[in-house]
């Protein structure tokens, strides 16, 4: 049984960061492998709990009791198989995944800080590469029935793996020039380097899956090619729309971009370094979009405006401002607002703001500033107020607050708006609902066998979401072909995050 007085004897720890001056110098990630000897101790302090609440954080459903106490017994093959049987990529997941597990730990509701589960699973994901290298696991028998899947995010990957393991044979397609999705040129290489995707698709490909890179769904191939070649079709096309700001003053100057359009040019660079390549960050027309002795502003405070910091930082940028349009949140969980096990709102600080850069909250842009050319030289901003009147956010800026900060870069980095308006929308028979995003039926079917998953069904979200719903739909699948027994399916289309009613 577990050690019932582990969260006693040991404190949450976590493996030092690389020092700030040496990460900065290069695109690595942030985290170093934790030892062994770390890992156990923090494993041990999982109590394996009567009614385990991480459980519910995670959508996949993952048996952290179970591979925390196999860890802490040093059984780490049996852990390996425990956290694969509910998550495809637990490596992607832990070191993406902000964690709403750990939000649900139990230590959590005793005043304790939590279980480090995100570090022990990504230790154990590492572990499974290190001892068989990911073993391909392809189906013994065929089906016979082929399975189209569009796009190669997490949720794609997920499906095409659970189908490929039970005997369809699956084709992904991808616009882009390589697999992965955001997980290839949308998340910066401090983050997730990307040999973690390209030994997963070796497995999968030993699996049977095959992949075509540059080939745009709608336009390089039709959408009743497609329902002509395979039995069914899932479309995992992400939620790619930016958010936008059209109606700020300035906002067609040059210099002001959407923040996604930096990271795809950064990753850009750094995927043609380790190739031997050399290449200058770009937008696809040649226009520059490196913050190299820039005064950068971004705008926003999620992930990916952190993505874009920690960016910036290592293009050499001359000084960064990150600005948040809410109050700076409070450094612990307010239990009326958030109670647990729920996803709090609290400050999180990012790898990103200790290298630099500087952080405004409660301000809204009111203008970006011409230099006279043409090109951005400033933004105004002016400090604000924020309330929801009938669902409704209403912003009201203070008067005799207003002033300017320099920027030759503007990043935006507020949201997503979903799934983009694209050719094969219109030849599938599917539209954008409110959210940007398609709905489904019951059994993922957005057409009649044309099946949808991850963010383009759920809108932007988180890489556990994205999995989990690859998984359902890929179960959805199976049935739908007549498959022989059943798939795991961890959610189902109206599925939705732990929330206090």
């Amino acid at each position: 049984m577990p050690d019932p007085n582990g969260f006693l004897r040991y404190d949450r720890r976590l493996p030092a960061r690389r020092p700030v001056p040496v990460r900065i110098s290069d695109w690595r990630e942030v985290y170093p492998p934790a030892g062994e000897e770390l890992i156990r101790e923090q494993a041990t302090r999982c109590m394996d709990c009567g009614i385990p609440f991480c459980h519910d954080g995670c959508p996949l459903g993952n048996r952290i009791p179970d591979w925390n106490d196999l860890v802490r017994t040093g059984n780490w093959d049996a852990a390996v198989e425990s956290l694969h049987a509910t998550n495809n990529f637990p490596e992607f997941t832990g070191r993406l995944c902000p964690a709403p597990c750990e939000a649900a730990c139990v230590l959590g509701l005793g005043g304790q800080q939590p279980v480090t589960i995100k570090q022990v699973e990504v230790e154990i994901a590492d572990a499974a590469v290190a001892r068989d290298g990911l073993r391909p696991r392809p189906a013994s028998t065929p089906t016979g029935r082929s399975v189209a899947v569009v796009g190669s995010g997490p949720a794609g990957l997920a499906a095409a793996q659970q189908l490929a393991r039970a005997g369809h044979t699956v084709t992904v397609y991808e616009r882009d020039d390589a697999i992965g999705g955001l997980l290839r040129y949308g998340i910066p290489d401090f983050k997730l380097e990307k040999q973690h995707i390209d030994k997963r698709l070796a497995q999968l490909t030993a699996e049977g899956v095959r992949f075509r890179t540059g080939v745009e769904v709608g336009v390089d191939v039709t959408a009743e090619q497609l329902r002509a070649e395979h039995d069914a079709v899932l479309l995992a096309c992400g939620a790619l729309q930016g958010r936008d700001t059209p109606e700020t003053p300035g906002r067609e100057l040059r210099g002001v971009h959407q923040a996604m359009a930096h990271l795809v040019a950064a990753n850009r660079v750094v995927a043609a370094a380790g190739d031997g390549r050399p290449a200058l960050a770009t937008l696809p027309d040649g226009t520059p979009i490196d913050a190299a002795g820039k005064h950068v502003v971004i705008i926003g405070g999620g992930d990916t405006a952190a993505d874009c910091l920690g960016v910036a930082h290592r293009q050499g940028a001359a000084g960064v401002h990150q600005l948040d349009l809410y109050p700076e949140p409070p450094s612990e969980r307010d239990a009326e607002r958030d109670p647990w096990p729920t996803w709090p709102w609290v400050l999180r600080n990012y790898p990103a703001h200790e290298e630099g850069g500087e952080r405004v909250f409660a301000v809204a842009v009111q203008e970006f500033v011409d230099d006279g050319t043409g090109r951005v030289r400033a933004v105004r901003i002016a400090e604000v107020t924020v309330e929801k009147v009938d669902g409704r956010r209403i912003v009201t800026p203070l008067p005799g607050s207003e002033r300017e900060i320099p920027a030759d870069l503007v990043l935006l980095a507020i949201g997503f708006e979903g799934t983009e308006e694209q050719p094969l929308l219109a030849q599938f028979g599917v539209t954008r609902n409110r959210r940007g995003a398609i709905d489904s039926s019951p059994d993922w079917q957005a057409a009649d066998g044309v099946f949808v998953a991850g963010d383009m069904h759920r809108g932007a979200s988180l890489i556990v979401w994205a999995i989990a719903e690859g998984r359902a739909a890929a179960a959805a699948i199976h049935a739908y072909l007549g498959g022989v027994g059943e798939l795991p399916a961890p959610v189902d289309p109206a599925r939705q995050p732990l929330a206090a009613r």
